[in-house]
């Protein structure tokens, strides 16, 4: 590992980020400082979260949150990934993020110090995972190989991590910077719920950006805006730092935390007025003075140059055509480069186990040339897959429980951990994730208008299950009945992403007892599938039909009932055992 004085970037696959020993071993020695005593916990917490751990709802231990940039990773770090899961995390799993990352759960502290070291050694970067900073920079997973994009940005997305990892003015911002870039008009990387989004364009023969500002969900949702229509590539930093700079100006934010972001300064000063403030920000010195050219920084993986070569032979299906048939349907799709095609895996909840990190390392070996890249649906696509090769690619996917034909369809249901480990969770998402798949699952659904549908939930108002842009989407609150705290949902229909744009879902007028989730997603299904014309999408339909039906539609679900022996269950939240209680702790983000 290089020296905390220098930092030295590579091409090397999978090492976007440098990792710098000194921060690795500073770590270990205070979070032992911290355990004896010697640290007070307000102090300690701002150090701790600089280098990715984060305290959870549960005393004593942490998580862990690596960041991989657009979701690029390699058959090392998911060996890393696997060898964490299974000697640090009690529930011996990994989780991927809505964000593209990867996080473990419960933790304790001197092993969090252990796991930074085994991360370190695969090149895996947590620095800056939290806290007020520049978060993992996200991407669209089939940048480099879509025939849609313009070019491909993943070498500049590289550099804008770089640039700000460790950057001085970005280490205690007013709240964290959340960027993407998407690799075409398709906008896989949803550009309108960051902070800072980039689409390439091309004008006049030259290459660059569209600069979109200011999206985000939770709080007051809003969809970015177009700063710049075009930036040519030798300015795409430079403007990124004007709009830091103006951020990290902005005291007034510094206010109130949970109205920290860029978003509800531009709403309160209006967009052109923001414009200006970024055109006068480019006349400072800074600005004239500085270099802000990225070749220096960019990430060149050539990973065409690395693609399996061809076999002489190829095993093929023998007996099971039908089952193999419909997951590539599903699951694969054909790259720009002739003879190759990613397979997008779906992850069950984001959650992998040691055997199958370790199972998908060997995979993206074989036959990957050691390629992969996380999506912000918490699934995994191995890029590079010969076409030849897709069927033995899904018999040993198969073996790890990790087959599923249904990515991105309405059985693959998106939620952040909730109750389950965080601190701001209200009810348990994960819990009612499982049982809507179920459910949903259940239904043997083959239609595929219905299988668009996408569902997503978030275990509490601030969107990291990204709810607002859900075809269905869930948020947790609370009900009182009877002098007793019942787990309860907020219901939202109608959003959508990554068909050119981002649409925010309409709140319904209810509140949803937690335990009949499930069935009002069933009704939901029913309602559309009933009342629908030819061809009409759920959106479609409920466009046209507005919010009401769909109320009625569950209205006697949203009466919990008494509290009584018979009807206790419904006071208990899903994968609990005892009656439910809202414990909502302070967040650690904006520490």
């Amino acid at each position: 590992m290089p020296d905390v004085e220098t930092t030295v970037f590579t091409n090397e696959p999978g090492r976007v980020l440098s990792v710098l020993e000194k921060e690795l071993e500073d770590f270990s020695t205070e979070a032992g400082r911290y355990l004896d005593g010697k640290w007070e916990e307000t102090q300690f917490i701002g150090f701790r979260l600089k280098q990715g751990v984060y305290g959870q709802r549960q005393p004593g231990v942490q998580m862990i949150r690596c960041k991989l940039p657009f979701g690029g990773v390699t058959p090392e770090q998911m060996e890393a990934f696997g060898e964490i899961a299974e000697k640090h995390a009690p529930l011996r799993k990994g989780h991927i993020t809505t964000r593209q990352n990867f996080q473990f759960h419960h933790v304790p502290l001197r092993k969090a110090a252990e796991a930074l070291f085994i991360l370190g050694r695969a090149g895996i970067s947590t620095r800056e995972a939290c806290g007020n900073t520049v978060r993992n920079v996200t991407g669209d997973p089939w940048a480099g190989v879509n025939a849609n994009e313009p070019f491909d940005p993943t070498p500049w997305a590289g550099a804008y991590a770089r640039y700000w990892l460790r950057n001085p003015l970005s280490q205690l911002l007013p709240r964290k910077w959340k960027v993407c870039f998407s690799s075409s008009d398709e906008d896989i990387a949803i550009t309108g719920l960051h902070d800072m989004g980039f689409i390439p364009r091309i004008k006049d023969g030259v290459k660059g950006f569209e600069i979109r500002v200011a999206g985000g969900l939770s709080i007051m949702p809003r969809n970015a805006q177009v700063l710049r229509e075009f930036s040519p590539l030798d300015e795409y930093l430079k403007i990124s730092e004007a709009v830091i700079r103006i951020f990290e100006k902005a005291d007034e934010l510094r206010k109130n935390r949970s109205k920290a972001r860029i978003k509800f300064l531009v709403e309160r000063i209006g967009f052109d007025e923001f414009k200006r403030m970024v055109d006068e920000e480019l006349e400072g010195d800074w600005a004239r003075t500085g270099n802000f050219s990225p070749d220096h920084l960019l990430f060149i993986d050539d990973e065409e140059a690395t693609a399996p070569a061809r076999r002489p032979a190829y095993a093929s299906p023998n007996g099971d055509m039908r089952e193999f048939a419909a997951f590539v349907t599903a699951n694969a799709r054909a790259q720009r480069q002739q003879g190759f095609s990613t397979v997008e895996v779906k992850v069950t909840r984001g959650d992998l186990r040691p055997e199958q990190f370790r199972g998908l390392a060997a995979i993206m070996r074989e036959y990957c040339g050691g390629r992969a890249r996380t999506t912000v649906q918490q699934n995994i696509v191995l890029r590079w897959v010969r076409d030849e090769s897709l069927y033995e690619v899904w018999t040993r996917l198969k073996e790890l429980g990790l087959a599923d034909p249904g990515a991105q369809t309405i059985t693959d249901v998106v939620s952040c951990p909730g109750t389950d480990s965080c601190k701001l969770g209200i009810t348990s998402s994960m819990g009612l994730n499982a049982a809507i798949q179920a459910r949903v699952e259940s239904l043997n659904i083959e239609d595929e208008l219905t299988k668009r549908i996408n569902i997503k939930m978030s275990g509490c108002p601030n969107s990291c299950g990204q709810h607002h842009i859900a075809t269905i989407g869930f948020h947790g609150a609370a009900m009182k009945v009877d002098g007793q705290q019942l787990p309860a949902y907020h219901v939202f229909l109608g959003g959508s992403y990554g068909d050119g744009g981002m649409r925010l879902a309409t709140q319904l007028k209810v509140r949803l007892p937690a335990k009949r989730g499930p069935e009002a997603v069933e009704r939901f299904v029913n309602l559309y599938q009933k009342y629908r014309n030819e061809g009409e999408t759920f959106i479609a339909y409920f466009d046209r039909v507005g919010t009401k039906p769909f109320e009625l539609a569950i209205e006697d679900l949203c009466l919990p009932g008494d509290f009584t022996d018979d009807n206790k269950g419904m006071f208990v939240d899903w994968g609990k055992l005892e009656l439910y209680q809202l414990q909502r702790g302070e967040g650690e983000c904006a520490v």
